[in-house]
């Protein structure tokens, strides 16, 4: 199955348009910014100042959650009230659970999005077989209630998104296919098949997580599959990744899961979802959609091959075997961590201070590490390595005129998988003025992406020419792709109308009792909507359970319910507690976990 064109070229992947009000998605469209309002639906002007906040930085597509047929009636006010006041913005309802809050919805909106794990699924964690006679009844009984949206959608003239999220599959979808990529895709697909019967067509794709491995892979299967059903099977695609949480780490995930599917030119419209007011997340777009038109338009053939065997399976995790080597006294390939390696002048210019670095220490000097530089077009010199009795360690050649996922991509296909692969941001190191955010999209997008590919074993960070930046950066790259969890790992949702508490307060006090903890990872959900399926992979949830009310989990299993949220957080550290993964901070060793 083939998810692109060519995984060394940059090439945007053909769709079909889907109007969502005066705004075209997919076909020859740029690649479009969209966000959520934070607020409650029921507050009407609230809801009205936050769209129009949002408009005026640069969203192109504002999603307002509807999760009742009273929110969505209320919609029929709020978009009055944005024509009223010249924003034509198209709105899109955001539906889960309920399908006649998404009638009522599509009656007033451009665009609705539903979620096909909870969109008349059910969804109770049973474990049972389902014959192919009663998967067949289940569908029809989703046909059966998801038919009426579909004709008024259609009527109507309005598009949807068919949003699957990793975190809500139905147990219909679990029990056959597992909580995979697969799944995500399949669940998706039997909407699409309804819509499609009914010869509805405007609608867009998407397949959400919060792990970026996860989502990298079920968007790649997504597009496989499309493939695969045939041209007219040719929708648009929204990326996004949930739960990203807040500040640089949330940048930095955003910026693996988006920014890898953009270079590889999938991605007709992107959401960045963070923690933080909605507003901060238009620049973060709006700079992952630039760096993905600025490798279109600069993109030549550099003698690069159009058909190549990669090291990697695009739709499934796994590290790349290599031998394992020492180099200044740490070692790393095979089962090592990935190690952080920094230039001698930037050494040079931290070395006073290492013990004061913490966890953000160099590990391996460049130019003394024996590192071999190859132009991987240079097939000679890449037999001559490859025919050395002893694993190398070797990196792309310094100011090599390639992109630099598909400089790293050729490179490990020629390879011999038993030489260990040192990734760089990038290949040429510029002295000119980057913003910060540039240089942490930039890295993020290039190293983040080839780490889930299952390439490196180091990591170079040189477009940031601060040091003690740098090596923060390379560590929290590192993180956000799961490659090696040094410090305590939060998976915290944006706000919407559906959140049962301040998330933005809730995070900060999260954070600030269990900073600390490194390993332990927490999800932080605002409601059930997502919970205990994005949460499989956490050690610790606190989701909002009603107003005020905070249930605890352990993975995806509910333990402590309705908890008033004052002593939440404190019982939080009391679950930790109880299984064996709290530590007081002045206990913590100054060592790498």
């Amino acid at each position: 199955m083939k998810y692109c064109e060519n995984p060394l070229q940059h090439r945007r992947r053909v769709t079909r348009e889907v109007r969502v009000g005066d705004v075209g998605i997919g076909g020859n469209n740029p690649i479009r910014v969209q966000s959520m309002i934070t607020c409650d639906t029921m507050d009407t002007e609230i809801s009205i100042q936050q769209t129009i906040e949002l408009a005026n930085v640069g969203c192109e597509i504002v999603r307002i959650t509807a999760p009742t047929v009273k929110d969505s009636r209320n919609l029929e006010n709020i978009v009055k009230g944005l024509r009223e006041r010249c924003c034509n913005v198209p709105i899109v309802a955001d539906i889960h659970f309920k399908p006649e809050a998404a009638m009522e919805a599509a009656k007033w909106v451009d665009k609705v999005r539903i979620n096909p794990g909870n969109y008349a699924d059910s969804k109770k964690f049973l474990i049972r077989e389902y014959t192919d006679e009663q998967y067949a009844g289940e569908l029809a009984r989703i046909r059966e209630r998801f038919a009426p949206l579909v004709e008024l959608c259609k009527q109507r003239g309005i598009a949807m998104r068919v949003g699957t999220n990793h975190g809500s599959l139905s147990d219909r979808i679990l029990n056959r296919y597992g909580d995979t990529p697969r799944g995500m895709v399949e669940s998706a697909l039997e909407f699409a098949r309804i819509a499609r019967d009914l010869d509805y067509h405007a609608f867009v794709f998407s397949m959400k997580a919060s792990n970026p491995k996860i989502m990298i892979a079920a968007y790649r299967l997504l597009v496989a599959r499309l493939n695969e059903l045939g041209p007219d099977w040719n929708y648009p695609v929204h990326l996004g990744v949930t739960e990203a949480g807040e500040g640089e780490d949330a940048r930095i995930k955003s910026a693996i899961g988006i920014g890898s599917l953009l270079a590889d030119g999938i991605g007709d419209t992107i959401r960045v979802s963070l923690t933080e007011d909605s507003p901060h997340e238009i620049p973060v777009a709006r700079a992952l959609v630039e760096m993905a038109t600025r490798a279109a338009e600069s993109d030549v053939d550099a003698n690069l091959p159009h058909d190549v065997d990669l090291s990697f399976d695009p739709f499934s995790y796994q590290r790349r075997a290599s031998g394992t080597i020492e180099r200044d006294e740490v070692r790393l390939g095979g089962e090592e961590l990935i190690r952080v390696v920094v230039r001698k002048e930037d050494f040079d210019k931290i070395a006073h201070k290492i013990d004061k670095l913490g966890d953000y220490k160099p590990e391996i000097v460049y130019e003394s590490a024996n590192i071999v530089e190859l132009d991987p077009r240079d097939d000679g010199a890449i037999a001559r390595l490859n025919q050395s009795a002893q694993p190398q360690f070797v990196t792309v050649k310094h100011d090599v005129d390639l992109p630099v996922i598909a400089a790293f991509r050729l490179l490990a296909a020629k390879l011999q998988d038993r030489h260990p692969i040192l990734l760089k941001d990038e290949l040429k190191r510029k002295k000119d003025e980057k913003d910060f955010l540039e240089t942490l999209l930039i890295g993020a997008t290039n190293i983040g992406s080839l780490l889930c590919d299952g390439i490196g074993d180091a990591i170079l960070v040189q477009g940031e020419e601060a040091p003690g930046q740098a090596l923060r950066l390379s560590y929290n790259i590192l993180q956000a792709a799961g490659s090696r969890i040094f410090k305590t790992d939060y998976v915290a949702c944006p706000s919407c109308g559906r959140t049962l508490f301040n998330l933005q307060t809730t995070t900060a006090k999260i954070k600030a009792a269990t900073s600390h903890l490194k390993g332990v990872k927490i999800a932080i959900m605002g409601c059930i909507v997502n919970g205990p399926g994005e949460m499989a992979d956490a050690d610790f949830g606190y989701v909002g359970g009603a107003p005020g009310k905070v249930n605890l989990y352990v993975g995806k299993t509910a333990v402590k319910f309705n908890i008033p949220e004052a002593e939440a957080v404190d019982r939080l550290k009391d679950l930790i507690r109880e299984h064996g993964k709290w530590v007081d901070p002045a206990t913590i060793e100054p060592v790498m976990a």
